[in-house]
């Protein structure tokens, strides 16, 4: 098992070697992925998809962007795929995960990328008297704001 994601994250099954793995029959979002360190247990995310049933996607090499991952790992036996069944989940679901896996592993291997941009124009300024106050945390994660010679 695998944790993707944001925030609490997703939990995937796998990684497996992609190279005769065999689909679950199921709704479901996937990511291919290659070590970046052979002699290590850390993946790079290189695609993320989804589909209404995994076992029709094409799994191990005939998806469309398959020759991309083979080239983007070196071999066809450096690839791995982990996946999340949605059960249920509809495909603005799936596609929701999709768009978020995009946004934090940016894969070289998917024609569309999307940015995780906060822009206060977003959420704006905003008045509430007498049940909240403005927001008070800082945008910046704690790590990032001590200086480095704090540490």
């Amino acid at each position: 098992m695998i944790r993707l994601g944001t925030l609490s994250g997703y939990f995937f099954e796998g990684p497996r070697v992609l190279a005769g793995f065999t689909a679950p029959a199921k709704p479901g979002v996937y990511v291919v992925m290659t070590k970046t360190d052979p002699a290590r247990e850390q993946f790079a995310v290189i695609y993320a998809g989804h589909a209404d049933d995994l076992s029709t996607v094409g799994f191990p090499f005939q998806h469309k962007h398959s020759a991309r991952w083979v080239k983007r790992a070196g071999d066809r036996f450096k690839l791995f795929v982990a996946w999340f069944e949605v059960p249920g989940g509809l495909p603005s679901h799936r596609e929701q995960i999709v768009h978020e896996l995009l946004a934090v592993y940016k894969p070289s291997c998917n024609d569309e990328q999307y940015e995780s941009t906060w822009k206060d124009e977003w959420i704006g300024g905003y008045s509430t008297p007498g049940t909240t106050g403005p927001l008070t945390t800082s945008r910046t994660p704690p790590d990032e704001e001590r200086a480095p010679d704090e540490e």
